[in-house]
């Protein structure tokens, strides 16, 4: 499942998504609001541009929205079936949870989208 040349690879190993080889994010996970979704400009490998077209990643919040969503729900499932907390200790739970998860799911969100347009090449490629 996580072989190279699949896209669950490009998304969990934060790698370019057509050659699987370069770093798409500058920084590793972190709390720090400046380096949460900086990218580099290019693969340093294949050079494949990141930012496609001004705006391209708008569209990620689209995909951020998804993610949220299904956080939320399992979220509240866990919390209410499973755990037996009341309505107001399982929406607590959703904002607490899903605030410390905030990072994961827009850096998530942003390989995703661009998994989605561009796709694996197994020979390096110069633009």
């Amino acid at each position: 499942m996580l072989q190279k040349g699949t896209k669950f690879f490009s998304i969990f190993k934060n790698k370019c998504p057509r050659c699987h080889e370069g770093a798409f994010f500058k920084h590793k996970i972190s709390f720090r609001l400046n380096k949460i979704t900086k990218l580099h400009d290019n693969c340093s490998h294949c050079n494949l541009k990141y930012m496609m077209e001004p705006s391209f990643f708008f569209g990620a919040m689209y995909v951020n929205y998804a993610l949220a969503v299904i956080l939320f729900v399992a979220i509240f499932i866990i919390s209410k079936v499973f755990i037996g907390l009341t309505i107001l200790q399982s929406f607590i739970s959703i904002i607490v949870i899903s605030t410390l998860l905030t990072p994961l799911t827009l850096r998530l969100s942003r390989i995703i989208w661009i998994n989605i347009f561009v796709s694996y090449k197994k020979k390096k490629t110069v633009e």
